[in-house]
């Protein structure tokens, strides 16, 4: 069974609620990952979440750390929470920095996701910035460097690009998108399937590890309630997982 790791796919929400001339806050943590992990778990593949709060001081920031994991996925989490860690953003100190040793555990073998968000790939206003961070080496896609977010609110279909891999069997028939990240596929990248005109999942080789890139959310709002409900999404999940940790596809 893969051993996986999700970072990111949290948020804490702070309100104000103004009632004439008194006002009150309230907080409220949520998770986006719910229908993922339990799409993995019927897949028979556990995913431990690492929430957004936690990535700054507990992301793993070195190769050996990280290899108690076959597979590592990036979701709805920018760039900057992984590079200001607590040493360096609070106390001025030095420390390693995780995303170079994500790009050195992929070439040694590892399996490395990014999955859509607006904290993901440029993410709104290119606050995300990945772009510019050492995993833009081993991604299969390029990403732009403006607010990449391509809103769908009509719906945005969803097509099979390459028949002969051995994930796009897993997207035949997949309902309609909400919203994407746009991205563009290298060279030696395959594209798996594409929404509206653009790349939804894209694969790569890297060194002796593998990469994927799946430009859609995995979980509301861009991934709407019917996709999550369709009998294909689990199967969807356990392939994408299995497939980069180089086991079988079922």
């Amino acid at each position: 069974m893969p051993r996986v790791l999700l970072a990111g796919e949290s948020w804490v929400v702070h309100e104000t609620h103004q009632k004439g001339f008194d006002t009150f806050t309230s907080t409220t943590f949520d998770t986006g990952a719910d229908a993922f992990i339990k799409a993995a778990a019927s897949q028979g593949i556990e995913v431990e979440q690492m929430y957004g709060h936690d990535v700054p001081a507990r992301f793993p920031r070195t190769v050996e750390a990280l290899s108690a994991y076959d597979v590592v996925i990036i979701s709805d989490i920018g760039y900057n929470s992984f590079v200001l860690t607590p040493e360096t953003w609070s106390k001025g100190e030095r420390s390693a920095n995780s995303l170079k040793a994500l790009v050195e555990w992929t070439n040694a073998g590892g399996g490395l996701m990014m999955a859509g968000g607006y904290l993901s790939f440029q993410g709104i206003n290119a606050v995300a910035n990945f772009a510019r961070s050492p995993l833009a080496d081993v991604l299969p896609v390029t990403m732009l460097t403006c607010d990449d977010r391509i809103e769908a609110p009509e719906g945005a279909e969803v097509s099979v690009a390459q028949t002969d891999h051995p994930l796009s069997s897993l997207l035949q028939g997949a309902p309609h998108l909400l919203g994407y990240n746009e991205v563009h596929a290298k060279d030696d990248a395959d594209v798996i399937a594409t929404v509206g005109q653009d790349v939804l999942l894209a694969t790569q080789s890297v060194g002796r590890g593998r990469s994927l890139a799946w430009s859609t959310d995995i979980g509301p709002h861009w991934c709407p309630q019917p996709f999550l409900d369709w009998d294909g999404f689990a199967p969807l999940v356990g392939g994408m997982l299995r497939w980069l940790a180089g086991e079988e596809i079922r």
